[in-house]
């Protein structure tokens, strides 16, 4: 028999342990709580609820992020908690993230009474709707009352919360939760008197996870068998299964016989002893203009979202395939509004519903043209020893400890990801925030993924760590292991790729935004280890192995501007190679 904690002292503290019970019931493990005074029920509930781990983050935007991270790598929700006002506002940027990215984060916002909003009262804000068509849910609870008609609908809608955080699409769920005074936990009668009419067991065990199956019946598109130019594109994903994932689509691929476009943002490049059709080169390979109208396909099976190269989309654009997209979302994933059929099914169902076929000369092509450009780009590669940018993620897809959880932070990282991440068998598992794209939270998602999880990896440049310093805080409370691999070029190497690097002023004031900071004097503000590396050598003796506990930081000090320019001259040359 389970035991059942509930804090009779007051209407809030019994609402409070409700709610918090409930959920732990349902499956939570993590509460992230940050502080205030109009949350007290919520954070003492969750703070004495067995099973649950409550996590106090001192900055708003911080907490979000981090539960964002653990929600991620977890795949199941976790509670976010903050007081009355704008704290609440601080979570918006994660709300995003988590809506476009499909991570399950439960938001409970505390608020005043309503005799007083409207009427200046302190700390006092509208949260109706706060996160206007973000959330997959949202619902204003109603006051606390001892009612046990109200406790019930208090539990069903805990309930429903929890499901429509998973289902039908991971998401978002924002409950806003007034309370009137007082909000400590202290004693009065009402509470106490209903204590010896309820019986929680029977309270409690109604309580069961949702049954539910969204699932649309299985799509066979056998007209895909009729065509020969054919191709799969693996987008970004970060599948929970990620052997079955990149097994189903080796499995389509292999009984299609077409070659699988493999985005680096996923983890089928970790996975290439699965898939004998693997191009790691895309990008590369359609810059040669030659070689793009000899592989135009006539299909194209997209699995998920795109991936990040604006080439191959460019690619596509141009040619205009029949695509057909696989996911089982209900978003639009085709940014490029082409010729577009949308399965709303996952690619583990549907790599068992095609029949085999044979190999074709196109597949072959594919399959030569990555072997050229493949080692084209490893030679080029190996030859460089300077601090490259680019040479950072290449180094990391061959020496990394297998199994790694890697965080790649937006702007260049996600994009040297794609360029130069080699395949191989490490089942290495990348995280990343490309629901919104943005840089926000960078660090305390990436500690997020590394709470309570194995030696973790964070690739990122100097001004996405800059802008969620913050996230260094969460270290007194952070359980885990996790590695920064800065690299710090002294502003955003992204704007370099742009045509407006061209023009200066404004450009390096107000795009580059260099800050001269000095990061071992930042970290040890933070009494977080650091270490410049001046060599390719020394990087690789410090990311395997990977140490068993704390922060650190590996900072490799770059040039902008010259990196910048080598991709511009040196990307296309890489495929220059003719058929």
């Amino acid at each position: 028999m389970v035991t059942v904690v509930i804090d009779w002292r007051n209407t809030n503290s019994v609402w409070g342990s409700i709610l918090a019970e409930t959920f732990g019931r349902l499956g939570l493990t993590t509460a992230v709580i940050c502080p205030g005074s109009r949350s007290t029920p919520l954070a003492i509930a969750f703070a004495q609820t067995d099973g649950v781990e409550a996590i106090p983050i001192l900055d708003e935007r911080s907490a979000a992020f981090f539960a964002l991270g653990i929600a991620r790598q977890a795949g199941r929700p976790v509670v976010l908690v903050c007081t009355s006002g704008t704290a609440a506002a601080n979570f918006y940027p994660a709300v995003i993230e988590a809506r476009e990215s499909r991570v399950p984060l439960i938001i409970l916002t505390a608020d005043r009474p309503p005799e007083l909003r409207d009427c200046h009262s302190g700390q006092t804000i509208d949260q109706t709707k706060l996160y206007n068509t973000y959330p997959n849910w949202y619902a204003e609870l109603a006051l606390p009352s001892l009612d046990i008609e109200i406790l019930a609908y208090l539990r069903q809608t805990l309930i429903y919360a929890w499901e429509r955080s998973r289902y039908p699409v991971a998401g978002v769920v924002h409950l806003n939760i007034p309370f009137r005074d007082p909000l400590a936990p202290i004693p009065d009668t009402t509470a106490a008197a209903l204590r010896s009419q309820f019986n929680p067991q029977n309270f409690f065990n109604s309580i069961q996870l949702p049954i539910t199956n969204y699932q649309l019946p299985i799509p066979h598109p056998k007209e895909w068998k009729q065509y020969e130019r054919g191709i799969i594109i693996a987008g970004i994903a970060q599948p929970q299964q990620p052997r079955e994932y990149c097994g189903a689509i080796a499995q389509l691929a292999k009984t299609l016989k077409f070659p699988v476009l493999a985005e680096a943002l996923s983890p089928v490049r970790n996975y290439a002893d699965l898939n004998p059709y693997l191009i790691s080169t895309y990008d590369l390979i359609v810059r040669n203009p030659q070689l793009a109208q000899q592989l135009q396909p006539k299909i194209v099976i997209q699995i998920g979202e795109l991936p990040t190269s604006k080439d191959l989309r460019q690619w596509l654009s141009v040619t205009q395939p029949q695509r057909w997209i696989v996911d089982s979302c209900d978003h639009n994933l085709d940014p490029l509004h082409g010729k577009t059929i949308h399965l709303r099914t996952t690619v583990e169902q549907l790599a068992q519903s095609i029949e085999p076929k044979a190999p074709t000369p196109y597949l072959q092509l594919w399959c030569d043209v990555e072997a050229k450009v493949r080692l084209a780009c490893d030679r080029t590669m190996t030859e460089i020893e300077h601090l490259f940018e680019g040479k950072a993620a290449w180094l990391l897809s061959q020496v990394l400890p297998s199994e790694t959880p890697l965080f790649i932070a937006n702007s260049m990282p996600v994009r040297d990801m794609e360029f130069f991440w080699k395949p191989s068998n490490s089942n290495i598992r990348p995280f990343f925030n490309r629901g919104a794209n943005g840089i926000d939270g960078t660090l305390s998602t990436a500690l997020g993924v590394a709470h309570r999880n194995q030696s973790s990896v964070l690739l990122t440049g100097d001004l996405a760590l800059l802008h969620d310093t913050n996230g260094f805080l969460i270290k007194n409370k952070f359980a885990g292991r996790l590695t920064i691999v800065l690299i710090n070029n002294n502003g955003g190497g992204i704007f370099e790729m742009l045509p407006i690097s061209k023009f200066e002023p404004p450009f390096e004031e107000f795009f580059a935004t260099p800050q001269n900071i000095d990061f071992a004097q930042l970290c040890a503000t933070y009494n977080v280890e650091h270490e410049l590396i001046d060599s390719w050598e020394q990087l690789q003796k410090k990311i395997n192995p990977l140490p068993t506990t704390g922060i650190r930081v590996l900072e490799l000090k770059t040039n902008r501007k010259a990196d910048a320019q080598w991709r511009k001259e040196n990307l296309g040359k890489l495929a220059a190679i003719t058929m």
